[in-house]
């Protein structure tokens, strides 16, 4: 059972630090880490959506991150690299953030979940759900979903194409979860076809005698043999 214990305590320790960073760094539209193993450590890259908060002045906010992730979660020789999000559209976990966000500020559910749907479906993805659980209205808990567009939700696809984020919006009623799926514009989906029109093949010429010099053409009678022919 220790390789199986190993697979455990890595997934445990990969949701406790996904679960750090984004509380730490919810100012700086936080999307999302990856984590590799590499020779020298373990390369952490961190996806924001503003970077210059990540890194701090001086570096000091990312030396501290560095330190808590050694220490506090046990990850091995930590190397943290911040990358921004180019088109924040297209990535879950912050539209996940700021729908949360906009539902602490007071926004209507059903237009916060509409308004995120179509930010992303006017971006140029593919599809889009926006999942949201809690006490919207009263106090029984009820679930209101937004699905616009291609999503997939069984098979590999829907672990490789599928963008994922959660986030929790804090209510005086109560906790309200966000969930959001989209499919980027570009993704390769397995049941995509296109139809090739086959060339018409144009029929084979037939191969001709071509005449060499004079050899075919028959030669005019001289003036004195048709004479004789004549008489």
């Amino acid at each position: 059972m220790a390789v199986e214990r190993k697979f455990i305590d890595e997934g445990v320790r990969k949701a406790r630090v996904e679960k750090y960073l984004s509380k730490e760094l919810k100012r700086a539209g936080y999307g999302g880490m990856d984590i590799a193993r590499t020779p020298l450590g373990t390369q952490v890259t961190i996806f924001a959506e503003k970077p210059g908060i990540v890194i701090g002045k001086g570096g000091k906010l990312v030396h501290q991150l560095t330190l808590d992730l050694a220490q506090k979660y046990g990850v091995e020789s930590p190397q943290i690299e911040v990358q921004q999000v180019n088109n924040p559209s297209f990535n879950a976990q912050i539209m996940a953030e700021r729908l949360a966000n906009a539902l602490e500020r007071g926004w209507y559910f059903r237009k916060a979940g509409s308004s995120i749907m179509r930010r992303v479906m006017d971006s140029g993805a593919l599809g889009c759900e926006v999942v949201i659980a809690g006490k919207l209205t009263g106090a029984r808990a009820r679930t209101q979903k937004f699905t616009e567009g291609y999503i997939k939700h069984c098979g590999e696809p829907s672990n490789t194409i599928v963008e994922k984020g959660y986030a929790v919006a804090i209510k005086k009623l109560g906790v309200i979860g966000v969930q959001v799926k989209l499919v980027p514009a570009g993704a390769k989906l397995p049941d995509h076809f296109s139809i090739i029109e086959q060339e018409k093949k144009r029929p084979a010429q037939k191969p001709g005698v071509t005449p060499v010099g004079d050899a075919d053409m028959e030669e005019p009678a001289l003036p004195d043999e048709k004479l004789g022919e004549d008489q």
